[in-house]
């Protein structure tokens, strides 16, 4: 579902975010991208979304190639993805269920079944029961699974979660992964990243970047 042939971004000539990456991502894993704050992790999931392209190389998601994407093709794209950054941008001036169902008013669905499948989202995460709160009634854990709820909302079929637990206790980043994990049960792949080494126990395949570059890795997969 995704592919990194020999990709590389360079913001300017001192700042180089990733080099000569290369990797493949099947339908259905559950892989960890893992490296220090600074890594280029961040950078590598903005390109499966189509928020950056590469300088050099060639990203495929879903059999298209992202640098030759047009701008109509992006939201089409975009629609297939679930995505969940460390900072959620809720909106603090309504409810959660309100932020769960944004999606898919969106793009035009009525808002009864909007409503119903953000009900179904929010009772997936954990938190059916806290729908008519606001964002800022919640601790950040539960604002992150609001986060994950409104990312599933659309049915994603890649799920993409840049650093979710950061900045959250082990209790609350145990919630946060549990629900990802949860989604991979059910076929939908998914890339997490974090910098959190306790975050990969157990995890079947990681994903290691430094300075950009891939690194080997002990886990099955790892270096592509």
């Amino acid at each position: 579902m995704i592919e990194f042939h020999s990709v590389s971004k360079q913001y300017s000539a001192d700042a180089t975010a990733l080099r000569e990456v290369s990797l493949n991502i099947d339908k259905g894993e559950l892989v960890y991208l893992a490296g220090p704050s600074g890594a280029g992790k961040s950078t590598l999931m903005k390109m499966i979304a189509a928020i950056e392209r590469p300088s050099s190389g060639r990203v495929i998601v879903f059999g298209q190639d992202i640098g030759k994407l047009g701008k109509p093709g992006i939201p089409f794209l975009r629609r297939k993805l679930g995505l969940i950054f460390q900072h959620q941008r809720l909106l603090n001036d309504r409810n959660i269920l309100a932020n769960t169902m944004l999606p898919l008013l969106v793009t035009g669905a009525p808002k009864a079944g909007a409503e119903q499948r953000a009900r179904a989202a929010l009772d997936k995460v954990g938190l059916l029961d806290r729908a008519k709160a606001h964002p800022l009634e919640l601790s950040g854990g539960e604002q992150q699974r609001v986060a994950i709820a409104r990312a599933i909302v659309n049915r994603p079929q890649i799920i993409l979660a840049d650093e979710p637990t950061a900045n959250l206790d082990r209790v609350a980043a145990d919630k946060v992964l549990d629900a990802l994990r949860a989604f991979h049960s059910v076929g939908v792949t998914c890339l997490i990243s974090t910098h959190d080494e306790q975050v990969l126990d157990g995890a079947a395949r990681v994903i290691r970047l430094e300075h950009g570059q891939l690194v080997p890795t002990d886990r099955v997969g790892g270096a592509a």
